[in-house]
């Protein structure tokens, strides 16, 4: 009994895994006890499946939130593979979610896969979206299906779930990929808001995205100032003024209930690098369940174990990983 007792306690204190679906990192201590975050990883070119597990074990271990994340899997090997855009299992998890974290770009997921995550979008609980989420859709083969509008080119649910439910779809590149990066600034009169408190020095890899409008009552928090090169002492491109990369923003569903949205579009898997960012980002997530009150004055945002981020780049992920490659001891 003794030995199964320790067995128990390992798988969870390692991350216990949900079949091939994904993996779950439980809280035990903090103020986030109690809460469950489901992060969705599918995108092919940013690494979030290596920065989503990543984020969880921070949120899990140093601020107590139960954390689930599920990728884009290889329907036939059962591996991790961003490059499946039709397959996300476990998204059942979803029912029992305080918060979706979304790094989604260009899924076409099957009807029944989507349905959890559009039941979880009109529910009025809260949602975060990174970087490629702004396009996390786009139904290119089942075009009559009952999700197909929220591709992120739609005419008529216009610019699909990235514009409605974040405030703005696929644009442009407005900073030069991989050529002009991003120092964050505070937007102006937003310096005491709780998702930016003990945020300083945030700079990343990842270039500006463009943007036409902000949908809805979207709310500025970070600019971003498109530097001339790939460091934070670089100059600004002083012909590129600022332009939002985080904002606030409601999303009211289809049931008639408002959510709160938090979107950045940074994620480049560098960017994680930064402590700013990776504050950012827990900070948003307790604003997003509700709980700006218990944001710390500057939250513990420290790696659990080594973050050694793979370069960006379609097909560059790494192979032959499996969920449970992320279900490892770590130290807190």
């Amino acid at each position: 009994m003794r030995l199964l007792a320790c067995l128990l306690f390992l798988a969870v204190a390692n991350g216990m895994v949900l079949g091939a679906a994904g993996v779950v990192f439980e809280g035990f201590q903090g103020p986030g006890v109690g809460k469950h975050i489901v992060f969705v990883a599918g995108d092919e070119e940013y690494r979030g499946e290596e920065s989503m597990p990543m984020m969880a074990k921070i949120l899990a271990q140093r601020h107590g939130f139960k954390c689930t994340v599920l990728f884009a899997t290889h329907k036939e090997t059962g591996l991790i593979d961003p490059m499946t855009v039709d397959n996300i299992p476990g998204l059942e998890q979803l029912e029992t979610a305080d918060l979706m974290v979304m790094f989604l770009r260009f899924r076409e997921l099957p009807d029944s896969q989507m349905k959890h995550i559009i039941d979880y979008t009109n529910s009025g609980k809260p949602i975060m979206g990174l970087r490629t989420s702004t396009h996390a859709f786009y139904y290119k083969k089942n075009k009559i299906s009952p999700y197909a509008k929220y591709s992120f080119n739609n005419r008529e649910f216009k610019g699909g779930y990235g514009r409605q439910v974040f405030g703005e779809t696929w644009i442009d590149h407005y900073g030069d990929h991989q050529v002009e990066s991003t120092r964050g600034v505070i937007a102006k009169g937003m310096e005491a808001h709780p998702i930016v408190k003990g945020v300083e020095g945030l700079w990343g890899e990842s270039d500006v995205y463009g943007l036409t409008t902000l949908q809805g009552d979207c709310v500025p928090l970070v600019m971003g100032v498109v530097l001339q090169g790939m460091k934070s002492t670089d100059k600004p491109n002083t012909k590129k003024p600022p332009i939002p990369v985080a904002w606030t923003k409601s999303y009211t569903g289809e049931k008639g209930k408002t959510a709160r949205v938090f979107t950045t579009t940074m994620g480049h898997s560098f960017d994680f690098l930064n402590e700013g960012f990776r504050r950012l980002l827990v900070n948003g997530c307790y604003w997003s369940v509700g709980m700006e009150v218990k944001i710390p004055s500057k939250a513990n945002v420290d790696f659990v174990g080594e973050y050694k981020p793979s370069k960006i780049g379609f097909g560059k992920y790494k192979k032959g990983l499996k969920a449970s490659d992320h279900a490892i001891r770590e130290k807190k």
